[in-house]
């Protein structure tokens, strides 16, 4: 199911977008702001492992779209969020192994719906993203998707490690793109795999890295040192596509 990206404004519009399960990527509330409507829409956010900011007046009138915030705005998401199960059964489906690019810490909308178009293109059965400091289902990551949103299912988890070690129990393998890892040439990229792209920054996180299996360097010829997030990506997952047709 499709949703247009939005804010929301006002207590009661909130609450109500809570209480109705749309899919939201952000809370933003007033600082000082605890009397009772704040508190339900607060719990409700919680339920839902909703990102809860807490920004002063000055930041929320910028967020604001009509200036009647009432001390609280929200953003519902461009598109529903799948489960990791959904993206499983994805590939239970087509009789394939389970194939998924993972993003710790992707925060450039753009290279999110340019991953998620890649993503499509080379056959993988979907993409997941952490909750937290990262970019969510917006509008632009929508339209840099160039519609491939509407056939790749997204899937949004609290803690990327925990999610990789259970997808690990389920038979997955991890490789993750790292400068200092092995060429990907010489690393076994078959069966059911999860491939890990990090932060336009800062690469892949500690806890994440050393909860893959492999870790994967794109070889360069050039001289700077690094790709896009996005490039790293398709030039990695292409690499896996590559393997598993020599492999069938």
């Amino acid at each position: 199911m499709r949703y247009r990206e939005m804010s929301i404004e006002g207590r009661n519009a909130v609450l109500e977008a809570f209480r109705s399960k749309k899919s939201m990527d952000k809370l933003f509330i007033q600082d000082g702001c605890k009397d009772g409507p704040i508190l339900s829409i607060t719990r409700e956010a919680k339920k839902q492992g909703t990102v809860i900011q807490f920004v002063s007046k000055g930041r929320l009138d910028q967020l604001s779209e009509t200036g009647k915030h009432q001390g609280v705005v929200a953003y519902a998401a461009a598109y529903e969020y799948a489960q990791v199960e959904d993206l499983l059964k994805a590939a239970e489906e087509k009789k394939e192994p389970p194939f998924l690019i993972l993003l710790d810490g992707i925060e450039d909308p753009h290279n999110l719906g340019a991953i998620i178009r890649t993503a499509n293109l080379a056959g993988a059965h979907g993409v997941v993203i952490p909750k937290h400091r990262a970019a969510g289902l917006t509008a632009t990551v929508a339209r840099t998707s160039a519609g491939a949103l509407n056939y790749t299912p997204v899937a949004k988890v609290s803690n990327l490690a925990s999610t990789i070690e259970n997808l690990k129990k389920q038979g997955l393998w991890f490789v993750c793109a790292d400068m200092q890892g092995e060429s990907m040439y010489r690393l076994p990229l078959t069966g059911p795999i999860g491939l890990v792209i990090g932060n336009e920054g800062s690469g892949v996180g500690r806890l994440v890295r050393e909860t893959c299996d492999m870790a994967a360097a794109i070889p360069m010829r050039g001289d700077i040192d690094s790709l896009n997030a996005s490039v790293a990506a398709g030039v990695l997952a292409y690499e896996i596509v590559r393997q598993r047709l020599f492999a069938g």
